[in-house]
């Protein structure tokens, strides 16, 4: 079974991102850092193309306004159930 998140969909466009792609995203954000040259383009290309340098960068976009929300206090974190996640 796959999980997919989605985008925000500010602008009209509501993009489904799989684990897998949320997983590559993560990983070349690591390795092609801020200032890299054609960042958007590299990444998308890490993830084996599967999304556009447009939509890479939007989706980075979105999760940092997400990360400023909470970090406001204007969206609660969320409360997970870790009850013996870590024993």
């Amino acid at each position: 079974m796959s999980s997919v998140s989605r985008s925000s969909s500010r602008g009209g466009v509501n993009v489904e991102w799989s684990t897998r792609e949320n997983k590559l995203f993560e990983e070349a954000l690591a390795y092609y850092g801020e200032g890299t040259p054609d960042r958007w383009l590299k990444v998308s290309r890490a993830m084996g193309g599967t999304k556009t340098a447009d939509e890479v960068r939007r989706h980075y976009e979105n999760l940092e306004h997400d990360v400023k929300l909470i970090e406001s206090g204007r969206v609660p974190y969320p409360n997970y159930n870790t009850q013996g996640a870590w024993n």
